[in-house]
């Protein structure tokens, strides 16, 4: 049924449009391949294209809650670091790429590139290759791993998955307390806790 990848779609937009890390959308797409025996191809485009979505409207509403939420000067540092980032061109697209393709949270990307101001289409290609392949990956495990659920069910409360949530956690902490002016420009590690408005 046409309704079923609809799902897929919707169900990996939201995991993919919300500013925390949340699962990787490929823990949305496997479930529901499974019960509903989707084809794995069709759950992986769609599946993608929603995730894509998802990330294209985040980075797009992130601007306005780091303008309303944190101080000038944490967004203008974010801004710097953006800015610092996109000049490395096609270096910049292969980091995406490769952290793309990592089974890591990719929110703290998109935060980064949101509040930085970078425009999705410096982020999005790159990102989606990497998600295209990752997923496909995942996609085709889960459909292997479908006779035994109760292993699924542990590897997502696994130490694997925690320490992923915890990684993007660690990341999104690293992007707003780092000061980035002084670690590139001055070569100096420092913490600020004063970013809130």
């Amino acid at each position: 049924m046409w309704w079923h990848y609809l799902l897929v779609f919707f169900g990996a937009f939201v995991f993919d449009v919300v500013p925390i890390p949340f699962p990787p959308a490929f823990s949305i797409m496997v479930p529901l391949q499974i019960m509903f025996k989707l084809n794995v191809w069709v759950v992986t485009i769609v599946g993608v294209a929603g995730s894509i979505l998802g990330r294209y409207v985040l980075t797009l509403y992130i601007p306005l809650l780091s303008d309303k939420f944190f101080n000038p000067e944490k967004n203008k540092e974010v801004q710097f670091l953006g800015k610092k980032l996109t000049e490395k061109g096609w270096k910049s697209q292969l980091i995406i790429l490769s952290y793309s393709l990592l089974p890591l949270p990719t929110t703290p990307l998109f935060l980064a590139g949101g509040m930085a101001r970078i425009k999705p289409v410096q982020i999005i290609p790159a990102f989606f290759i990497g998600k295209f392949i990752s997923d496909a990956i995942a996609v085709h495990f889960g459909k292997f791993a479908s006779e035994n659920v109760e292993d699924m069910i542990k590897a997502t409360l696994s130490w694997k998955s925690i320490a992923s949530l915890v990684l993007g956690l660690i990341l999104i902490c690293a992007l707003l307390f780092i000061d980035w002016f002084m670690l590139l420009e001055r070569k100096k590690f420092k913490l600020n806790f004063k970013i809130w408005k």
